[in-house]
């Protein structure tokens, strides 16, 4: 990597290839940040969440995108970008037949230490973090997660959290 050229195998890689580090806030000035997001077919990004101090758009790279944003299902193919104002909860999943990579600009940085933190938690705890640890990192970062929403969404969509097996061919009804 130099310091104008970040190549697709540059990146500090965390929760099994989840998040790809390309750009810190501390790169930027703090205007922005960007990570690349990785998801394999049938999984979920993150429960229903909202940000309170940044945006998010996410440019799809590979893969098909499906994202809910507010009320609103959405499908973003190669080359789409998707804006996730903050404000407005959202979620991102996998739907597709091939890895969905997207890269996630974020903008005010400093957002992308969530992610650090999260997989500290993770590790910390085999893989299964105490809820309420991560009910307070998420109010570190000004971010409402509803985890809730994930028995709703996971059979809905048929999809599932990274790191838990796929289900059954048929077991998910599509929206």
């Amino acid at each position: 990597m130099s310091a104008y050229v970040i190549g697709p195998g540059d990146g500090r890689s965390i929760l099994n290839n989840f998040v790809i580090f390309k750009l810190a806030g501390e790169q930027t000035g703090q205007n922005l940040a960007i990570v690349e997001h990785v998801l394999a077919p049938g999984e979920l990004g993150a429960p229903l969440h909202t940000h309170g101090r940044e945006d998010e758009y996410s440019f799809v790279i590979a893969g098909e995108m499906t994202v809910l944003i507010g009320d609103e299902l959405l499908t973003a193919l190669p080359g789409s970008l998707v804006l996730k104002p903050r404000g407005i909860a959202h979620t991102f999943m996998n739907r597709g037949e091939s890895p969905l990579r997207l890269l996630e600009i974020i903008s005010p940085g400093g957002f992308e230490h969530y992610f650090d933190e999260l997989a500290q938690l993770f590790a910390a705890n085999h893989g299964q973090p105490d809820p309420a640890a991560l009910l307070g990192l998420a109010s570190r970062y000004e971010l409402q997660m509803d985890m809730s929403s994930l028995a709703t969404i996971i059979p809905r969509y048929g999809v599932r959290l990274p790191g838990t097996p796929a289900q059954p061919a048929g077991s998910g009804r599509p929206a």
